[in-house]
Parts: structure tokens; sequence; C-alpha cells
């Protein structure tokens, strides 16, 4: 005779045995198609779950996993028997009567139940969890908020190198191009930083958020690959030299680039130097200048009824030089936005020449310096005045320049949405999706 299930309730102060359910390929039903469903759904979908929803409706993001085929969705309301076959379900309707009966053929089929409204009468607890690489992190405390906290603490000492445990484990020796941002450390990726973190040796350019050098162990060499506008340089072979010599060494090696490593930063040459002496190498895309600092400057460039369109222009070669690839007139009869990097010492001669070709002299033109950092300002001008306007205000290089209509969308709001806005604050989701 089949021993009696032990009822959820029958002793909730027993502490959960924590264990990594492997769901690849095994049937795993969702009941409820509402938020918390969405917030619950990618994980088991990144598990490789047989996932069945059942539902009548969903929100829109959780029907384009349905349309996707992520998912199965049954559009209808619990039937019993919607839990044959299952490994794991989650029940997440606003209907207690439908949770509990969920819940109650999940006990009777030895299915193990998390549910969204009443963790005491659950057999299973989602845990607050979060990824750095191949690390999950799961915390269980009774408390979401604190299970929420203390997991974001432990992922983030991990992303930042402050957890001493990642810099025991080895790495295979060679070359990790990361994009380090427009400047502020916080804008780096996460993968970047935890690259990064795990380096032997650190190649920097001078565009690169300076504060994340200071955050690296003793131990890791820095090289200052710094390239000064028409100052001192680093030369690009000696770069790619050094790149090659600490690989071979039995070395990673981080080359930290200012924002795309793709960018107007020389990425691929240094990708085709290490392919050709058979180095192994990634690229960590970055957040580039030419649309996060004219966004902290409270500039979008694009925007509805105003431009569709946005073209990123390097302008470290006059218009006039033989050496320039730009179509200067193309880009005058343009009728979006331009962003024009490394342009503050050639801007006279760009502003006549766009004007020449026919762009509006009153065209509005924002010129944003060492954005996204603590020495942000933005000066504005227009095509015809910009010139003399950032040789009287002194503006220097790093600055993106914005020309086009989208400069006077919302002027006088320098910084809005940027990430000093904004205080931490702890999950308020609900019990099963904090880690209870």
């Amino acid at each position: 005779m089949a021993a009696p299930t032990p009822s959820p309730a029958a002793n909730p102060a027993a502490t959960p045995y924590v264990v990594g359910l492997r769901l690849d390929g095994r049937r795993a039903v969702v009941v409820g198609g509402g938020q918390v469903a969405q917030r619950r759904l990618p994980a088991l979908i990144a598990a490789g779950a047989d996932i069945h929803l059942v539902s009548p409706a969903t929100t829109p993001a959780v029907q384009a996993m349905a349309d996707a085929g992520e998912i199965t969705w049954h559009a209808r309301g619990y039937t019993p028997g919607d839990l044959d076959g299952a490994w794991y379900a989650l029940v997440a309707t606003d209907d207690p009567a439908v949770n509990a009966e969920v819940s109650a053929e999940a006990e009777e089929r030895r299915v193990f139940c998390a549910r969204s409204d009443d963790a005491t009468a659950a057999s299973a607890w989602t845990p607050a969890t979060g990824r750095d690489g191949s690390v999950t992190v799961a915390v269980l405390s009774g408390d979401p908020r604190r299970s929420a906290a203390l997991r974001n603490a432990v992922v983030e000492g991990l992303r930042d190198g402050s957890l001493g445990a990642r810099h025991h484990r080895s790495r295979t020796p060679g070359v990790a191009l990361v994009g380090g941002g427009p400047g502020d450390p916080d804008l780096i990726t996460v993968r970047g930083r935890r690259l990064l973190a795990e380096a032997d040796v650190v190649v920097a350019d001078r565009l690169a958020p300076r504060e994340l050098l200071a955050e690296l162990p003793p131990h890791v060499e820095v090289v200052d690959a710094a390239k000064i506008p028409y100052g001192r340089a680093m030369a690009q072979e000696v770069i790619n030299h050094t790149l090659l010599e600490h690989a071979r060494a039995g070395r990673f090696v981080v080359r930290l680039k200012g924002g795309d490593p793709y960018v107007f930063g020389r990425g691929m040459e240094e990708v085709i130097a290490c392919a050709e002496a058979g180095i192994p190498v990634t690229v960590v895309p970055g957040i580039s200048s030419s649309i996060s600092v004219p966004a902290a400057a409270g500039i979008p460039v694009t925007h509805r009824g105003v431009t569709h369109e946005f073209t990123v222009i390097s302008g470290h070669v006059a218009p006039d030089d033989p050496r320039s690839l730009v179509d200067w007139e193309a880009a005058a009869r343009m009728r979006g936005t331009l962003v024009l990097l490394m342009a503050v010492e050639r801007i006279a001669a760009i502003a006549d020449t766009l004007i020449a070709h026919g762009r509006a002299a009153d065209t509005p033109v924002a010129v944003v310096q060492e954005g996204t950092t603590a020495a942000q300002r933005r000066v504005d001008a227009t095509l015809a005045t910009v010139a003399a306007t950032v040789a009287a205000e002194d503006v220097r290089p790093p600055a993106v320049v914005v020309i086009g209509d989208v400069v006077s969308v919302f002027q006088g709001f320098e910084g809005f949405g940027s990430s000093e806005s904004f205080e931490s604050s702890e999950s308020s989701e609900d019990p099963q999706g904090t880690g209870r």
C-alpha cells in the first residue's frame, strides 16, 4: 500500500531542500498567463523545458513566446488532468480556488508545484536567482525582499570581481575585445565586466572607463594604449603585438576599449591579427557613444514625427582631405539626424560643407563633451554658429556632435533618465518569484 502523501502545510517551518531541476525536454505546466507567468517563463524556456501554458488569456509578452514556438499555449481554463506527465508545475492565476485545485492535483500526482499566491500551500518554492557566466546563484530566505537583495549582492560581487572566488578559476589564454561603453563605468555590459575581472593583462584605451581599472587586483598588468587626438598615441601595430605577446605567454588579455569595439574602434584589425596568429579571440559589444551620449544629454537620435533615421559619421578627417571616405554631399541631403564622432577639431569645415551642400544653416546642433561622466556638459548652437560656439566654450574631445531637429525636442533637461535619476529598490515581486 502506498504511503500517504504529506501536506506541504504539515510543517511550514521545515527547511526547504534546495535542488536544481534539470527540465530539458521534460514537461512543465504553467497555469495562468499573467505577469507572474511572464516573469517565470523565460527561465523555464532557458532550461529547455517542454512548457505547456494553460490560460484563457495572456499578456502580450507571453503570447509572443507562444507565437515564437517557445511554449505551447492552451487557450482555456484549467481542467483536471492538465498535469498528466508533468515534472513540474507553476500555478499563477488570480483565482485562489483554481490555484488550490491545481495544487491538489499536483499533490495527488506527486508533481512538485510552486504557487504564486500561497507559498505555505506549495510543495516547491522558486528562489531568487541570478546568473554570472556558468554560475547560478539561488537564494531562499523566507523573506522575498531579503532574498532578492542577497541575490543581487552576490551576483554583483561576482560580476565586478569583489568576490574573490572568481580569481581561483583558470581561464584559457586568449584575447577578449571588450567594449567599455561611453565612459560611465556602470554602462559596461555584464559580460564585459565579468571578463575584465578575470583578466591577467588589460590593454586599455584612453576612452575606456578609467574607474574600472582601479577595481582590478594588484597582480593584473595594465598596458596604456591611449591614443590622444593629434598627440601621443600607441601605434596600432604595437597594440596588436602586445595582445599577441601576452596571449602567447599563456595570459588572458582583455583589450578594453571605449564605446563599441567596431564603431570607429579598429576592433576588426585586432581580431584579424589574433586570428592570423591562431590566438583565441572573443568580442564583447559595448554601448556606443553615438547613441548613449546624446541620450544622456536629453537628445533622442530618432523621434516619431521628427526623424526616422540617423547616420553616424567619423569626423577625424576633414571634408576636403583626399583620405576622407565620407560623402558629405549625400549627408547634407539627409533629412535625419547626423551624429559626428571625433569631429571637434574639424567642426568648422564640416559645418561649412554641410551648409554648402544644402543643409539649412539654422539646423539645431548640440555638442556633448565627456558624455555620461561627471564632467559631462552640453553646448547648443546651430550649424551656422557651431564652430564659433565650440571655440568660445573651449569644447575639447571627447565630444559627440548631434545635428538635426531632434536636438530641440527636449531642450533644457540635460541628464534626464541618467542612472543618477533612479534609486535602487528591493524587489517587491510575488513570494514565489523572489525566494520565499
